[in-house]
């Protein structure tokens, strides 16, 4: 992890707005950013509940590199971002983003494991008592 490390969004000349966590990095007298993975936030409404949600995208569906680099002539304006439930969203999608399925894994700290026809019957059992 570099010294300078930090998470922001960045607004460039093409008119995108994206959101990594950047580390800057000198380079031939040039001031360079490391992205590492940029995503752009999509707020989006959920109709049926009339809420609205943030729906994360990779920056550059295409690429599979992590890191990223861009040239701060391609950059309006850059924002330190330090909203701890933002920062948190995107590491969720970070983890979350090379998952096979949407399943968790079932342990005994989430509760008690049975065999379906176990539980069949203590809840036939339960039930004829009541």
């Amino acid at each position: 992890m570099y010294k300078d490390e930090f998470y922001a969004t960045i607004k460039l000349i093409s008119g995108e707005e994206i959101f990594a966590k950047v580390t800057p990095c000198e380079e031939e007298e040039k001031t360079l950013l490391l992205l590492e993975d940029p995503v752009t936030f999509e707020i989006i409404t959920i109709r049926q509940m009339g809420v609205n949600a943030i729906q994360i995208n990779p920056w550059m569906s295409m690429s599979s590199d992590a890191i990223l680099v861009i040239n701060m002539e391609k950059i309006i304006t850059i924002s330190e971002v330090n909203d701890d439930e933002i920062i948190s969203v995107y590491n969720r999608y970070l983890r979350d983003k090379n998952r096979d399925t949407n399943q968790t894994r079932v342990n005994e700290k989430m509760g008690f494991l049975s065999s379906i026809s176990n539980a069949r019957e203590s809840l036939e059992r339960l039930y004829k008592s009541s």
